[in-house]
């Protein structure tokens, strides 16, 4: 369900690091490296998402969250919290000064509050803006942000598969979980649980048998009020699991009132300072958004294509309109070249020197 495009009220606000991850990851195989040996594939691709938000969805209003270091009222609850992931990569990790900076000279607010996850930042900053008239934007491919959406605030899912990108709306959210209300895909995900970020839900439940439940008795606390209607191995893991199916929905749950501020106006989308843009892209060798947006404004800058060699345009990869299973084929189109094919020449490498020459020419050609 697309919601009315004339309200001159749009406000987006992107989920960094779901973002960033998504970038780094669609090139983990084929990473973009320039003459420094500095892994640009989360910068470029980052910013070619919000170039892409920023040209065809010409928001009025933008914010940028991000999750804050330090331990969340949900990791002080539950220790076990999102305790299975991994560790941040080194490439994403060193990545994070160069986004952080090409945002602010977007003029974009970075959002974030100590304590609280970018979705807790998200969902408040949400549902503040539909009391003040806004329709909200969250661009995000994690379910969870399924639970906020209402006539006034969408899930934007970011486009893949050579699909367009996808806004969800409760109508969307209900069908798809077979709900009577989107908030309470928070019971599902109770019961459910989420291997992503470690919520345990309860045994045995998978997704279908949630749906279920919660179709019949509307929530978990009612659920668990009438354990006496359910039978056999069902009736026993939620009989044993109360406790844990109450935590896994305190910890599934959005906040919505965490103590941070709507400020329309810090919101409100200006023109970026081209001249920082210009040197950050220098810096980081980004040759086309330079020459792009030293003739141009913002809301006319194409997002780069993204080619798997240097000076042939015509075989070029689309982050954002492919998935990562397709970027692979494109790749393995390339390899098919072989010596027949491929004019080359030969050098010798015999020395150091030589050596340190060929690394240098070999990270510029890539």
């Amino acid at each position: 369900m697309r919601p009315n495009q004339s309200n001159i009220k749009k406000l987006f606000l992107l989920d960094a690091f779901a973002l960033i991850y998504r970038a780094y990851y669609a090139f983990i195989k084929n990473p973009r490296i320039n003459s420094k040996g500095i892994n640009t594939s989360a910068i470029l691709g980052f910013t070619n998402t919000l170039l892409e938000v920023l040209k065809k969805q010409k928001p009025s209003h933008i914010g940028i969250a991000f999750d804050m270091s330090g331990p969340t009222d949900r990791e002080v609850l539950y220790s076990e919290y999102k305790a299975n992931r991994e560790a941040m990569p080194e490439d994403i990790r060193s990545s994070l000064p160069y986004i952080r900076k090409i945002i602010e000279a977007f003029n974009i607010p970075i959002l974030e509050l100590e304590g609280y996850e970018a979705d807790d930042v998200i969902g408040t900053l949400s549902k503040k803006a539909e009391k003040e008239g806004f329709t909200t934007y969250m661009m995000t491919p994690d379910k969870d942000f399924g639970q906020l959406v209402s006539e006034n605030i969408y899930m934007f899912k970011p486009a893949r598969g050579g699909n367009e990108a996808e806004i969800v709306g409760p109508k969307e959210i209900c069908i798809k979980y077979n709900l009577k209300d989107p908030v309470q895909l928070i019971d599902i995900l109770g019961l459910w649980g989420d291997a992503v970020d470690n919520i345990p839900g309860v045994p045995g439940v998978g997704e279908k048998t949630a749906q279920k439940l919660i179709a019949e008795y509307s929530s978990i606390e009612n659920l668990l009020d009438n354990t006496n209607q359910l039978k056999g191995k069902l009736k026993e893991n939620i009989e044993a699991n109360t406790e844990q199916a109450l935590l896994s929905k305190k910890l599934a749950t959005i906040v919505i009132d965490a103590p941070i501020e709507f400020n329309e106006q810090e919101l409100k989308s200006i023109e970026p300072n081209k001249e920082v843009l210009i040197s950050t892209f220098e810096e980081l060798e980004f040759k086309q958004l330079i020459d792009r947006f030293s003739k141009t404004n913002r809301d006319t800058i194409e997002p780069v294509s993204i080619s798997t060699k240097k000076k042939n345009n015509s075989n070029q990869i689309d982050l954002f309109n492919q998935h990562p299973e397709e970027i692979e084929e494109t790749i393995e189109k390339d390899k098919k070249q072989n010596l027949s094919n491929t004019s080359h020449n030969y050098l010798l490498v015999d020395n150091a020197s030589k050596r340190e020459e060929l690394i240098s020419h070999l990270r510029a050609s890539i």
